[in-house]
């Protein structure tokens, strides 16, 4: 059975498509490799104003950063898998930098949050090689099943 995904898309200039984005995480959701908690999923897409107040209140940390994941909790009556939370404007310059898409940039920032509540971190070198290993092995699983975003904006 298929998670509920709630997308919302807070950016003031530019739309994400919801359809395609749980499309996206029902393919994450059928690797083997990686197991995202069970439950509901939120996905919010963010400009760098409210990125940078959620990343204050809740992580003491005023500074833009490009995703912020919360965790859910496995209640028995409703599974919450978590909320990953999607700078759009950290995308698009990430985007512009790496030579690729600001579509592909959401598309690897849904991974990278996705992965993180499936157990990846990345705070020392060693999380840092094992989270883009994940990477790299969602993002072929996401192209093998064409499932891709769009960005209008």
């Amino acid at each position: 059975m298929s998670r509920v995904v709630d997308v919302a898309v807070r950016h003031p200039r530019v739309r994400v498509a919801a359809a395609p984005v749980v499309a996206v995480v029902h393919a994450l959701d059928r690797m083997r490799s990686y197991r995202c908690p069970r439950g509901a999923l939120s996905i919010a897409f963010l400009g760098d104003r409210e990125t940078s107040q959620v990343h204050a209140d809740y992580l003491d940390d005023p500074s833009v950063t490009d995703v912020i994941t919360f965790p859910g909790e496995d209640h028995p009556g409703e599974p919450f898998a978590g909320e990953i939370c999607v700078n759009i404007d950290q995308a698009r310059r990430a985007a512009k930098e790496h030579g690729t898409t600001l579509a592909a940039e959401l598309r690897l920032y849904v991974v990278h949050g996705w992965l993180h509540l499936a157990g990846l971190l990345d705070g020392t070198k060693a999380e840092c090689v094992a989270m883009r290993a994940g990477e790299a092995s969602a993002l072929a699983h996401l192209d093998r099943a064409k499932r891709r975003l769009r960005v209008v904006g």
